[in-house]
């Protein structure tokens, strides 16, 4: 059993990411800007953001972090929105998900100019996905392949089940894994019968926010399993696989925390310079 370590393969990554954005400010004269946007105070999603942010600054990227209240209106930042995408020093916008309630996500992503949208979530961006077009990857399911690659596992014809069908993770990752020519069942909580999908994988992805979903007796022997859950209890993550009894049958599995986690941000920080180096022709 291997243990797929995403904080070590993203450390590797960002440390090749920042010799590139080092080699580029000497071209350009100028690093590659972020601003990230964080609207009302959910505790998780500011632990997020100041991560992001902190290895933001770690390879090289300015990182403008912007946090507005909980009240703020849908206008408010649908203007700051638009005034981000007119600043050509900004090359990346993000918006920190989820937003309030009185606010529509997919109004708000729509906005972000599809050149700047470095977490790809806009639907012009999924769209060029989905037609094979070159396109900003989300960075969960990019994370993943490069993790995947890293360990060198071979996706071609094998059996792949991913449960949760997510516009963020499930979707995208679905078709990634087609992209690899690899079979892909996608599983929902609509979905009969659960454990004649998961018995039959050989690589699973589950993202559904349901501590211990996948459980040993779910899965065959040699299964290769990428956890995305995140499920707090207390002062304690938990995945949504029984980790430690899983690992007895897996060829390969992720940890929960410093499996897909780290992987996602370095993934989001190499969108940030790919833009960048779109924008100014760099190869």
């Amino acid at each position: 059993m291997v243990i797929m370590n995403g904080k070590e393969v993203s450390k590797l990554r960002n440390e090749e990411l920042k010799q590139k954005i080092d080699a580029s400010i000497k071209k350009v004269g100028r690093a590659p800007s972020l601003a990230v946007i964080l609207v009302g105070d959910d505790p998780a999603s500011h632990i997020y953001v100041n991560s992001k942010v902190r290895q933001a600054k770690e390879v090289g990227i300015n990182s403008t972090d912007i946090k507005l209240p909980e009240s703020t209106s849908s206008k408010e930042l649908a203007d700051l929105i638009k005034k981000l995408n007119d600043d050509d020093n900004v090359d990346g916008i993000l918006i920190q998900l989820p937003l309030p309630k009185h606010i529509k996500e997919g109004d708000m992503l729509d906005l972000v100019d599809p050149n700047k949208d470095v977490d790809g979530f806009s639907v012009l961006n999924q769209g060029k996905l989905f037609q094979n077009r070159d396109s900003i990857l989300s960075a969960t399911p990019k994370g993943i392949i490069n993790l995947i690659d890293h360990y060198k596992i071979e996706l071609e014809g094998i059996n792949a089940t991913v449960i949760g069908r997510s516009l963020i993770v499930g979707m995208p990752m679905a078709k990634l894994l087609l992209n690899r020519n690899a079979t892909v069942t996608t599983c929902h909580r609509y979905t009969k019968n659960l454990v004649e999908h998961t018995k039959n994988a050989d690589l699973i992805v589950v993202a559904t926010g349901q501590k211990h979903l996948i459980k040993k007796d779910m899965v065959k022997e040699g299964v290769i399993i990428i956890d995305v859950g995140i499920n707090r209890e207390g002062n304690k993550i938990y995945g949504d696989v029984d980790y430690e009894n899983v690992k007895e049958v897996a060829s390969y599995i992720t940890p929960v925390p410093g499996g897909v986690g780290p992987m996602t941000i370095s993934a989001l920080l190499e969108n940030v310079y790919e833009v960048f180096s779109k924008k100014f022709q760099i190869k």
